[in-house]
């Protein structure tokens, strides 16, 4: 039984980095994509989510709140009967990454600077409903006028 609990465990950190470079590499794609022209960097569907990915990690950091992956993860562990890692490659440095030894402080700093930064490309490069709502309204004033 240990054996499932260390295994779902290590599926918790994958997991969790997964999130992680959903909203590292998101961002990075939607600064190209704005850069190269590419149209769906504008999928609102998308946007939203990556927004409210930065702004659940933002307000945990600001409210002192852990992860609830990394709770998870940990109590995993705790049932697996390991507490270090000292199994799987891929598991220790999935781990190793996501958990930078940093004052807290750091880390909600970086969060919210990263926040920030997301909501500038929303402005600077908007979701294609917006920006939709915004040429309809341009639209209506010059049919107008």
């Amino acid at each position: 039984m240990e054996i499932i609990f260390r295994i779902a465990a290590d599926l918790t950190v994958v997991l969790h980095m997964g999130y992680v470079l959903f909203i590292l590499l998101g961002q990075v794609s939607v600064m190209t994509g704005a850069l190269c022209g590419w149209k769906w960097v504008r999928n609102t569907k998308f946007r939203l989510i990556h927004l409210m990915a930065i702004l659940i990690v933002v307000g945990e950091s600001w409210l002192g709140i852990t992860c609830p992956l990394t709770t998870l993860e940990k109590y995993l562990r705790s049932r697996s009967g390991g507490a270090s890692y000292g199994g799987d490659f891929i598991a220790n440095v999935v781990h190793d990454v996501l958990f930078l030894d940093c004052r807290p402080w750091v880390f909600t700093t970086m969060y919210s600077l990263f926040g920030l930064g997301v909501v500038l490309t929303l402005t600077l490069c908007p979701p294609a409903l917006f920006v939709r709502e915004s040429l309809t309204v341009e639209s209506d004033v010059n049919a107008t006028s």
